[in-house]
Order: C-alpha cells, then sequence, then structure tokens
C-alpha cells in the first residue's frame, strides 16, 4: 500500500497517514480541523512487515482499510511527580 504522511503543525508529533492520492475532503470534519494547516512528510510503500516506531505495518494497513485513515497520536506524558510521591510514601506493611 502506498500511504502519503502528514504532520500537524498545531500539535506536536501527531501524523496522519492516508492512501496516496486520498483526498482530505473525504476526512471527517474534526479531523480536518486538526489538521489544518499541515505538512506533507513523506510517501512511502507499506507492507505487514515494515516496522514503525510505535507500531506495525499491519496495523496501520488495518486502520486505513477500516478507516480510510490513521491518526498517530503523541505518546502520553508520564507523570512524574505523582509516580515519585507513591514511590516515596512508606508502604502499608512497614
Amino acid at each position: 500500500m502506498l500511504c502519503s504522511i502528514y504532520k500537524s503543525l498545531n500539535k506536536a508529533d501527531t501524523y496522519l497517514y492516508l492512501p496516496h492520492q486520498e483526498l482530505f475532503s473525504e476526512l471527517p470534519q474534526t479531523l480536518q480541523q486538526l489538521f489544518t494547516p499541515h505538512t506533507l512528510v513523506t510517501t512511502l510503500k507499506v507492507t505487514p512487515e515494515r516496522r514503525f516506531a510505535r507500531f506495525q505495518g499491519a496495523e496501520l494497513i488495518n486502520h486505513i482499510e477500516q478507516d480510510g485513515y490513521f491518526l498517530q497520536l503523541p505518546p502520553t506524558q508520564q507523570d512524574l511527580l505523582t509516580e515519585f510521591k507513591a514511590r516515596s510514601q512508606p508502604s502499608k506493611s512497614e
């Protein structure tokens, strides 16, 4: 599958994968708003065996075939302060 990858200029680390030459006007309105403005990052051939940083090619193809697109959001940020406090509190067994 030939896929075009777009980057949102408003949302950091947010990418949209579309079948090559798919029209933005075919996307849901909220998704169009999220990716306006946007920039084309690259176009590449996706195979089920291809590995990406956060997912497999088969997963990407599956999403595109079902939904017509794949939205990659940034990973959730850990709340390091909450984790530190939880580890710093004495356990109930002490």
